[in-house]
């Protein structure tokens, strides 16, 4: 049972991209808000305006969409994408043209 509990097409990574104005001393603040807001809920910066969560089902990736949804700025664009974590470890990542190495995955651990 614990076996499929836990696997690579159960768990879930959330990906918060957005593209917003920055224009106005207000449009900055809403920005720097938004993302807090993101980093509050346990969201990590992946590049500039991508910030992504690891959750371990796709019901915990609702609950935090939903968080998402409700801090969402009146302006800009952006967008939630949720996916497997074996599509998340599939990603290819450069630097340049240079492939990245792949980071040693760390052992998820489970506290009783």
């Amino acid at each position: 049972m614990k076996a499929n509990r836990i696997n690579q097409y159960r768990i879930m990574w959330v990906l918060v991209l957005f593209d917003l104005p920055t224009e106005t001393k207000k449009d900055r603040k809403v920005y720097a808000d938004f993302r807090k807001n993101l980093q509050r809920d346990g969201f990590t910066m992946f590049q500039f305006s991508i910030y992504i969560r690891h959750c371990m089902s796709i019901e915990n990736a609702n609950v935090h969409i939903m968080r998402v949804k409700r801090f969402l700025p009146e302006k800009g664009h952006v967008g939630i994408l949720c996916i497997t974590d074996k599509q998340f470890g599939m990603m290819e990542l450069f630097y340049g043209k240079n492939p990245e190495k792949k980071k040693t995955e760390p052992q998820q651990l489970e506290l009783f």
